[in-house]
């Protein structure tokens, strides 16, 4: 039988500009900041400060490379990159995710060795210094929650996130150590917050490992799917079912749809095209059409429920 596909996606890239903005802006802050407070760290001696510094400096280099990224994604499909240069963003996000990796296990050698020889440092300066910090990385917060939501800004989110729990961290060990003179309490916080990065930074990665190695989104369950598909009134089975992220939150689909008949095929499309938008937010969708006489019996993902079995199988 003659093959047919059905294929709908909406090649706008209009969403990245307001996120290379924000990208811009925030890494002005974070690395004219970093200079500052690694001055500080050095001067005052503070484990915490130069924990900040540590993850500013980190996050320059991040966010550099997101800003190119968001950049490259901006590009529009050629001849061969069909699908346009969006996954540079999943890139991005997974470099940045193994950068934040390595500045975590620095800090945490760091804090070790510190607990083993404590050191007397400037809790008022550290406190100054912590202060502004932490105003910095609350506004680099907000310019980024502004801009576009994908894998690129969340890997940028994540780093500035970090530094802000930094500032923290070193902003109350500045005080308890003004207050009370219990120094532990430096390296303590710094491991804690290195606890903290630690778990959203392997939540990052696994979500970029997964659009790089095109598996199915978390949130998308394969299965579920399959049958509802299935269910659509006109098709008798779905097989060859595939979902897979061309790009960071921009779900895609391909399947073959075996059918009652051709001649209703226009309508039943449009009624799995509404279905896998409004349920699942899956947008670019590619299906084949096949009957029953048409084609080699294969073993259907997901099957429509027949009262009546005699009529036979695929």
């Amino acid at each position: 039988m003659p093959a047919s596909h059905a294929h709908h996606h909406d090649h706008s890239t209009h969403q990245h500009a307001p996120g290379a903005r924000s990208l811009y802006l925030v890494l002005a802050l974070t690395l004219g900041f970093a200079f500052i407070e690694a001055a500080g760290g050095i001067w005052s001696g503070s484990l915490a400060l130069l924990g900040d510094s540590g993850h500013m400096f980190s996050d320059s280099v991040a966010l550099a490379l997101a800003v190119f990224a968001a950049w490259v994604a901006r590009r529009p499909p050629s001849p061969r990159h069909s699908y346009g240069y969006a996954r540079a963003e999943v890139i991005a996000a997974l470099v940045n995710g193994l950068l934040m990796l390595a500045v975590v296990v620095t800090i945490v050698v760091a804090a070790i060795a510190r607990l083993q020889a404590p050191r007397s440092i400037p809790g008022v300066a550290v406190i100054a210094i912590a202060a502004v910090g932490l105003a910095v990385n609350i506004l680099a917060l907000y310019i980024l929650s502004r801009g576009a939501n994908n894998l690129n800004t969340r890997g940028a989110l994540l780093h500035v996130f970090g530094d802000l729990l930094g500032s923290i961290a070193a902003l109350i060990a500045g005080a308890v150590i003004h207050f009370t003179g219990w120094l532990p309490i430096d390296a303590l916080l710094s491991l804690l917050i290195c606890a903290l990065i630690l778990f959203s930074t392997l939540r990052l990665l696994r979500e970029a490992f997964q659009v790089l190695m095109e598996g199915v989104p978390l949130t998308i369950d394969l299965n579920g799917v399959g049958q509802s598909l299935a269910a659509v009134p006109g098709v008798i089975s779905v097989h060859d079912l595939h979902i897979w992220t061309p790009a960071s939150g921009a779900p895609a689909l391909s399947a073959h749809v075996v059918i009652e008949s051709l001649n209703d095929w226009m309508k039943t499309l449009e009624a799995l095209r509404a279905l896998l938008s409004s349920r699942f937010g899956i947008e670019h969708v590619t299906l084949q059409p096949e009957t029953r006489a048409g084609i080699i019996p294969v073993a259907p993902l997901a099957r429509r429920a027949r009262p009546a079995p005699q009529r036979g199988a695929d």
